[in-house]
C-alpha cells in the first residue's frame, strides 16, 4: 500500500463518516488523487462507501449499517444537538426539544424523520395519543456521538435553516404557514 493510501485510509478511520468533499478540503491530495486511491481501498475492502441524503461518506469496515447512519447524521449539527438533548434528558416530547433548542417545529420534525427512519430515535404513543422521543440505543448512540464533529459547511448550513426559521416567525412567535 502506498503512503498516499496509507494517509487516507488513516484519515478515514480517524473521522468516520466522512463525507468526500471534507476529505478533499481536510487532506493534502488533489481531489483525483483521492479518488483514484479510494476507489482502490474501496477494492480491497479497506473502505466502505454508503450514500446518505445525497452525500457520499466513508468509513472503516468495522462499522455496521446503523453505525454508518448515525454517523452521517451526527455531522449535523442540529441532528447532533437533538440526541444530545435526549441524552441528557432520557425522553422529551418534541415540543420540549424545539423549545430547548431554539428551533422551529419544522426544523425538528425534518431531523426527527431521519433519526427514527434510522432506528435512532422511537417516537413513543400514549393513550392519548401525544408523541415521546427517546433514543433506541442510548449507549451506543453516546459512544458514537462522541466520535464525531460536525464540519463547519454542516453547521453553517443547519444555522441558515435555522435564520430562516426565526425570520418566519411572525410576531406572535409562530410559525407562518
Amino acid at each position: 500500500m502506498t503512503d498516499t493510501r496509507r494517509t487516507i485510509r488513516a484519515h478515514v478511520q480517524s473521522n468516520a463518516g466522512i463525507h468526500f468533499n471534507e476529505l478533499v478540503r481536510e487532506s493534502e491530495f488533489a481531489p483525483g488523487q483521492i479518488q483514484y486511491h479510494v476507489r482502490r481501498l474501496l477494492d480491497e475492502g479497506a473502505l466502505v462507501r454508503e450514500e446518505f441524503y445525497g452525500r457520499t461518506h466513508y468509513y472503516p469496515p468495522a462499522y455496521d449499517e446503523w453505525e454508518r447512519a448515525a454517523l452521517a447524521l451526527f455531522r449535523r449539527e442540529t441532528t447532533r444537538e437533538i440526541v444530545m438533548h435526549l441524552i441528557a434528558n432520557e425522553s422529551a416530547v418534541p415540543s420540549e426539544v424545539a423549545d430547548a433548542l431554539e428551533i422551529a417545529r419544522s426544523t425538528l420534525e425534518y431531523h426527527l424523520d431521519r433519526l427514527v427512519e434510522r432506528g435512532i430515535v422511537e417516537k413513543q404513543y400514549d393513550d392519548r395519543n401525544r408523541v415521546t422521543l427517546e433514543l433506541a440505543a442510548p449507549e451506543r448512540t453516546a459512544e458514537l456521538l462522541a466520535e464525531v464533529e460536525p464540519t463547519v459547511p454542516d453547521r453553517l448550513i443547519d444555522r441558515f435553516t435555522r435564520l430562516v426559521d426565526g425570520l418566519l416567525e411572525d410576531a406572535t412567535g409562530t410559525e407562518r404557514v
